[in-house]
């Protein structure tokens, strides 16, 4: 009986995560990339001068979280990464997450990062060359892009909504375990 349980419990788990992964991400949300496929590769820098490259990354659950500090959506949504995401799991070496500053000089984002605050890595996104890997020319900045340990793209989030937010939370959760 506890086995059938089990079995039960995993497949509800495993079947939630599937559900989730086969989210339709709405058109105006104005993602170029889609669930299922592979993360775009990238290279950049940290606000403290470190290179992070996305394939390198593979094995690992990543976040990236797309910002700007003249974003006031972003503004909200930064605490809650902070508390709710970072706080929890960035002692997991299974996770990685990144803010990826759109545009903005090295100083700028320093700032921006004390002033929020945060603590996670915030990575230097000059001209956009990060973010219109996955998203269309003119989108908004505010978006979370979760990367699974084979370097798909699972689950996209647009602005901050509480709901979506908290369904990302679980994603994030259940690809740890």
């Amino acid at each position: 009986m506890k086995k059938i349980i089990l079995m039960v419990l995993m497949g509800i788990s495993i079947s939630g995560i599937a559900q989730t992964i086969k989210k339709e991400i709405p058109a105006d949300y104005g993602y170029i990339v889609k669930i299922g496929l592979q993360v775009p590769d990238f290279t950049a820098t940290t606000t403290d001068g470190k290179t992070v490259k996305m394939s390198d990354l593979k094995g690992k659950i990543v976040m990236l979280q797309f910002t700007a500090s003249w974003c006031g959506v972003c503004r909200k949504e930064m605490p809650h990464i902070e508390a709710d995401i970072w706080q929890k799991y960035k002692d997991n070496k299974n996770f990685a997450l990144f803010g990826i500053d759109l545009d903005e000089p090295v100083e700028k984002v320093q700032a921006f990062a004390k002033q929020i605050p945060v603590t996670y890595p915030l990575l230097l996104d000059p001209k956009g060359g990060i973010f219109y890997q996955f998203a269309e020319k003119n989108a908004g900045v505010t978006r979370n892009v979760i990367i699974d340990k084979t370097g798909k793209i699972v689950y996209m989030t647009r602005l901050y909504k509480e709901e979506e937010f908290a369904e990302m939370k679980s994603v994030i959760a259940d690809l740890l375990k």
